[in-house]
């Protein structure tokens, strides 16, 4: 059985996080450790395990196998260094952190380690990425030009979400440090390497930090994705759209719609494909590959976290600046 610590509670998946260990079956939760000792007591109370409001001696636990961190964002780089420099395996909230520099000395100390380390990036796992990754890698779409992507809520407008969510001192940033991840990580995984990017950030509500955000990425295959994120849209499925030279894919939510050249002697009509199962999500992969000792699965390591938070770094640094950041 897997001994996991959970630290912090500060994350909104933080409760979902903790069911989803116990209900794997194969790992449990021993202790909570928290940089806010009433709400980690609180936590750790709820979770009927122990709490350890020093770090450094729950990290030495012989009963931390692994950590789940789910502290404020701004806290990764020093809590996960820690973590790393005691061996136990990690599994983290993206993103790992603010900047690119942080990320790579996290990562520097995970691979001195050997530890396995899994970011959260459920969305490279969906249905709908999954059969545009197939699609794109068997080269149906042709040449691509523009991708779309769109990812947001009403956390802001409909007051889902807490007020420390807006404090860029935990936060690291606004909608694009948080859901704008979703969209960037899975560009990356479709369209390779990005090139160039622009972003721009805005605050409707009147909040400290961006309320939602457009970022335009050039990939070095010529391909444009704009990503799209927000906290004060009202019911917003999930969307992706892939145009090529030979081929168009539509995505609202889980409905696909695809058109290519080869079904225009038969129709002309969009088709909805067949979509590829769910593959679990990236915290049970983490307790699979800890348990097994298979170590970190692939497109979910450093380097991935890496790249996602190069992006969000650099649309920062767009916006503030009003410029096109060569990356």
């Amino acid at each position: 059985m897997l001994k996991v610590a959970m630290l912090s509670r500060w994350h909104v998946h933080a409760d979902e996080y903790a069911r989803t260990v116990i209900n794997t079956g194969k790992a449990e939760i021993t202790c909570v450790w928290d940089d806010d000792a009433a709400r980690g007591a609180k936590f750790a109370q709820d979770l009927n395990c122990d709490f350890e409001p020093d770090l450094d001696k729950l990290l030495a636990r012989d009963d931390v196998d692994a950590v789940v961190c789910t502290t404020a964002t701004t806290l990764h780089h020093d809590v996960l260094i820690k973590v790393a420099r005691a061996g136990k395996h990690i599994f983290t909230e993206k993103a790992l952190a603010p900047t690119v520099k942080e990320c790579e000395e996290i990562a520097a100390e995970i691979e001195k380690a050997g530890i396995t380390f899994v970011i959260s990036m459920p969305g490279r796992n969906s249905p709908v990425i999954r059969l545009a990754k197939k699609l794109i890698d068997e080269g149906a779409f042709g040449k691509i030009s523009l991708v779309r992507m769109r990812n947001g809520h009403d956390g802001v407008s409909g007051g889902g979400l807490p007020k420390y969510w807006f404090d860029e001192s935990m936060a690291g940033g606004g909608a694009l440090m948080d859901l704008g991840c979703h969209p960037m990580y899975q560009a990356c995984y479709l369209l390779g390497k990005p090139k160039r990017i622009s972003a721009i950030l805005t605050s409707p509500y009147g909040n400290p930090v961006d309320e939602a955000a457009t970022a335009s990425i050039e990939f070095e295959n010529g391909a444009v994705c704009t990503a799209e994120t927000s906290f004060v849209t009202f019911n917003t499925p999930g969307a992706i759209e892939i145009y090529g030279s030979d081929a168009t894919l539509l995505a609202y939510g889980n409905s696909v719609k695809f058109y290519n050249k080869t079904l225009k002697q038969y129709t002309k009509e969009y088709v909805v494909p067949d979509l590829p199962e769910q593959l679990p999500i990236p915290l049970i992969m983490f307790v699979d590959a800890c348990v097994n000792g298979t170590g970190t699965p692939e497109n979910f390591g450093t380097k991935d976290a890496i790249d996602l938070t190069r992006l969000l770094e650099n649309s920062y640094i767009s916006n503030r600046e009003n410029r096109i950041v060569e990356l």
